[in-house]
């Protein structure tokens, strides 16, 4: 059973995964996730107050433990067999806990939708954990783990692909305080810069992003997004695929809605705590003149998180990877076998 050991006169005991970050708004989604797939998830994070209340409510263990204490983070990994860190900004949170990852000998996932500090995480820990044959798995979430994901499937038998377009169509992006935490740290990091993937490259730039008609399949149909919307898709997919351009583009009221400090917090909409958003997600890879199209839609992108990183977590835990090292989820997962997998999440449908 998944999330348990067993052994010849022992009941099955569940498998202790840390949470970092496990009072967040998607941390807790990661936390019942867990605990709905038989782990036993330990709470950790920066806020002890808010680990406190967390673990009176669900009744797991809490261990507080700041970024800037590695004793600390030691004792909260202590025992546990991998971390899933779900704490932003997280340009000030993956080095540390990666770092107590590979002291502790356990796998890392994260869900960082930050573009610099994913591109961090590549660049400072590929050398690293593959010489430790550590596994570290950032971006894996709803940004760069999903797209990734379904850019691979969509390649299928290409080696090689002139260039890949991942398409959002948001009903609406009301954002989190951690979103919006993160996105000012990543605003802060590239001033008054935009990263665009072209040509093989990354490329800083200065002019504006354009807004373009994408046409989405229906229900969605056809919406202005805006193009260039650089995020976390873009270092995941680089990571393994030869592709020359890359790309993806934001529905542009959702676009609107992250930009303005006046969007609401989401808020839940069932029992569960999904907020009432919807996605489309839309990729198209192209090569040589031919092209191939794979579509995925779902409810709620910060909900939606955590099935994806539980799974990869999961498939982890019991060997089914293809690579070590610090892997994105399309060079770590089969693509196709793990998209079946959310299948109870999302809906996937090659476009006509």
């Amino acid at each position: 059973m998944a999330g348990t050991a067993t052994g010849a006169d022992t009941a099955a005991v569940p498998v202790p995964v840390a949470v970092y970050g496990a009072y967040g708004h998607t941390g807790r989604f990661v936390v019942a996730e867990l605990a709905a797939r038989g782990y036993r998830p330990v709470l950790s994070g920066r806020d002890a107050a808010k680990l406190t209340a967390l673990a009176d409510t669900t009744g797991h263990e809490a261990r507080p433990a700041g970024t800037d204490d590695p004793e600390a983070l030691d004792r909260a990994l202590a025992g546990t067999t991998a971390v899933i860190n779900c704490a932003g900004p997280f340009a000030a949170t993956t080095a540390p806990v990666i770092d107590a990852a590979l002291r502790a000998g356990i796998p890392y996932l994260d869900v960082a939708a930050e573009l610099e500090a994913n591109l961090d995480t590549f660049a400072h820990y590929a050398e690293r954990a593959r010489e430790a044959e550590a596994v570290v798995v950032p971006a894996m979430a709803f940004f760069g783990g999903l797209g990734d994901l379904l850019v691979t499937a969509a390649m299928g038998d290409w080696t090689r692909a002139d260039e890949a377009h991942i398409a959002y169509g948001l009903s609406n992006w009301h954002p989190t305080e951690g979103t919006r935490r993160s996105g000012a740290v990543s605003r802060e990091r590239r001033g008054a810069h935009r990263l665009r993937y072209s040509a093989g490259a990354w490329e800083r730039r200065t002019d504006t992003a354009p807004t373009v008609r994408w046409d989405f399949p229906e229900p969605m149909g056809p919406r202005q997004v805006l193009t260039e919307f650089t995020m976390a898709d873009v270092v995941t997919v680089t990571d393994h695929l030869d592709i020359r351009d890359v790309h993806t583009h934001m529905a542009a009221d959702a676009a609107r809605d992250i930009a303005s400090p006046e969007t609401p917090a989401p808020t839940a909409a069932d029992g569960s705590g999904r907020s009432d958003q919807t996605f489309l997600v839309d990729v198209i890879v192209r090569s040589g003149g031919e092209e191939r199209r794979l579509t995925a839609e779902g409810r709620d992108i910060y909900a939606v998180t955590a099935p994806l990183v539980v799974e990869a977590l999961d498939r982890v835990l019991t060997g089914r990877v293809r690579a070590v090292g610090a892997a994105s989820a399309g060079r770590i997962f089969d693509a196709p076998d793990f998209l079946a997998a959310l299948a109870p999440h999302i809906t996937l449908r090659p476009a006509a």
